[in-house]
C-alpha cells in the first residue's frame, strides 16, 4: 500500500500595530488597529486571506471528503487563528467542525500561541500546549495525540518533553543533514524517548507544491498531475509513507488561484485514489506503523529557510534582545494577571513566533520571503514597535 499523509497548518498571528512611544501608559491596545486599511489590521488581513485561501480550500477539501471516502488529511490550527475566526469569520469554524465529524480529518496538537516558548521557558511551553489541547477539546470534542512544534522545530529534547505530555508522535522536517542516506518516507523512533514516533516531512515533494508550483523559472514548470504522480510513485521505491506537510495558505495565498493550484490538487487527489493500492492516511494512523529505525536530532531542525535551523527567529540581536526581554517578564506577568487579567494574554500574543520572524535581517531569497510576510516596513520598525509595547508591559507591571 502506498500512503500519503497530507498535513496542513492553519495560522494567523495577532500582529501588533504601529505602537508609539507616546502610547505607553495611555493606550494598552496593542493588536487592534482602528484603521481597517492599515498594514497591521488583523481583521483586514484575516478577511482577505479567508476569501483568497480559507474558503476555497475548505471547499476543495469538503468536495473530496464527499466524493472520495478514502480521502483523509490532518490539520494543525493555532489558538490565535481560532480567536480571529471566532471574531470575524465564525462560519469557518463551523465548517471545520463538520469536516472533523467525518472522522477523516484529524487535528494536531501544538502551542496555542504559535510560540517558540520551548526554547525560552519550558513551563510556559507546557502551559501553551495544554491550553491548545483544551481549546481543541472544547471546540471539536477530540484530543490531539500527535504534536507539531512551532515551525516544525524539533530536537531530541522536544521529543522527550512532548512524550511526557502524552503525545505518541511528533512531526519534523526530513532534513538531509540529519537523515544522511536514509529516506524521510518511513516512520522512525525518536531518540531518547520510550515510544515516540517521528513523522518526517518529504520536503522536496512538499515544496514542489508549496513553493515551486508557480515558478516559471523552475526547470520542471509546469507541474502536471501526471508528472507529480510519477514522482510520488518513485518515492515509494524507498518508503512506506510520503508526508506532504505545508501551510494551508499554500492554496490561494502563496500560490494564487490563477496558477491553477486548486485544480491541480483536486485532480491529483482523485487520480491518486483511483488506484486501490494507493491511499491517504492521518498522522495518528501513520503513527501506528512500525518504525524502521531511530533518528536523533541533537541540534534543532525547522522547516524554514535554507538553513532549516532557528536563525529565522533567533539569528540577530534584535530578535534575541526582544524575546529574551519579553520572557524575562513572565513571572511578574503571572503575578500581575490576578488584578490585570488581560496582561497575560497580551504577553502570550507577543510570544507568537511571527514577531521575531519580522525582525529577521537575512538577505537574498530568504530575506525576500521574510519581507513578503511582514506587516512592517523594515525589521527595525518591527523591533521598535515591539520594544515600545515591552515598555508598556513594564509600566503596567509597576502599577
Amino acid at each position: 500500500m502506498r500512503r500519503i499523509c497530507l498535513y496542513l497548518h492553519i495560522h494567523q498571528p495577532f500582529r501588533y500595530r504601529a505602537y508609539s512611544v507616546f502610547d505607553i501608559g495611555k493606550n494598552e491596545n496593542y493588536f487592534f488597529d482602528s484603521n481597517y486599511h492599515s498594514k497591521q489590521s488583523n481583521e483586514r488581513i484575516f478577511k482577505k486571506v479567508a476569501e483568497k485561501s480559507y474558503r476555497p480550500t475548505f471547499s476543495l477539501l469538503e468536495k473530496n471528503l464527499k466524493e472520495n471516502k478514502d480521502f483523509k488529511f490532518s490539520l494543525s490550527i493555532t489558538g490565535t487563528w481560532l480567536e480571529q475566526a471566532e471574531m470575524w469569520e465564525p462560519d469557518l469554524i463551523d465548517r471545520l467542525k463538520k469536516m472533523v465529524k467525518t472522522g477523516r480529518v484529524e487535528i494536531v496538537g501544538e502551542t496555542y500561541y504559535h510560540s517558540m516558548s520551548f526554547f525560552y521557558d519550558r513551563e510556559e511551553f507546557k502551559e501553551q500546549v495544554l491550553l491548545h489541547r483544551k481549546t481543541i477539546e472544547r471546540l471539536f470534542n477530540i484530543t490531539p495525540t500527535v504534536f507539531r512544534n512551532t515551525e516544525l522545530s524539533y530536537n531530541d529534547e522536544v521529543g522527550k518533553e512532548i512524550e511526557t505530555l502524552g503525545y505518541k508522535a511528533c512531526l519534523a522536517e526530513g532534513w538531509d543533514k540529519v537523515l544522511g542516506w536514509r529516506s524521510p518516507n518511513y516512520v522512525y523512533h525518536a531518540y531518547g524517548t520510550n515510544n515516540l514516533k517521528l513523522l518526517l516531512k518529504n520536503y522536496r515533494l512538499s515544496d514542489d507544491i508549496a513553493f515551486r508550483f508557480s515558478d516559471k523559472n523552475w526547470k520542471e514548470w509546469p507541474l502536471t498531475v501526471d508528472k507529480y504522480e510519477r514522482w510520488m510513485s518513485d518515492a515509494f521505491l524507498d518508503g512506506q509513507v510520503v508526508n506532504l506537510f505545508m501551510d494551508f495558505e499554500t492554496f490561494g495565498e502563496h500560490q494564487w488561484k490563477e496558477t491553477g493550484i486548486f485544480e491541480f490538487m483536486d485532480r491529483f487527489i482523485d487520480k491518486w485514489l483511483k488506484n486501490p493500492e494507493q491511499s491517504f492516511i492521518t498522522v495518528s494512523e501513520e503513527a501506528e506503523l512500525e518504525p524502521i529505525g531511530e533518528v536523533s536530532m541533537p541540534e534543532t531542525v525547522t522547516w524554514a529557510d535554507t538553513e532549516r535551523d532557528l536563525s529565522a527567529w533567533m539569528g540577530n540581536r534584535l530578535q534575541d534582545e526582544a524575546m529574551t526581554a519579553l520572557y524575562a517578564l513572565k513571572d511578574q506577568v503571572i503575578k500581575q494577571s490576578k488584578k490585570d487579567k488581560s496582561i497575560l494574554d497580551d504577553f502570550r500574543k507577543l510570544t507568537t513566533s511571527d514577531h521575531a520572524y519580522y525582525m529577521c535581517t537575512k538577505y537574498w531569497n530568504d530575506g525576500d520571503v521574510h519581507a513578503y510576510f511582514s506587516a512592517y516596513d523594515s525589521p527595525y520598525d518591527a523591533f521598535m514597535y515591539f520594544l515600545n509595547i515591552y515598555h508598556s508591559l513594564e509600566y503596567r507591571l509597576s502599577l
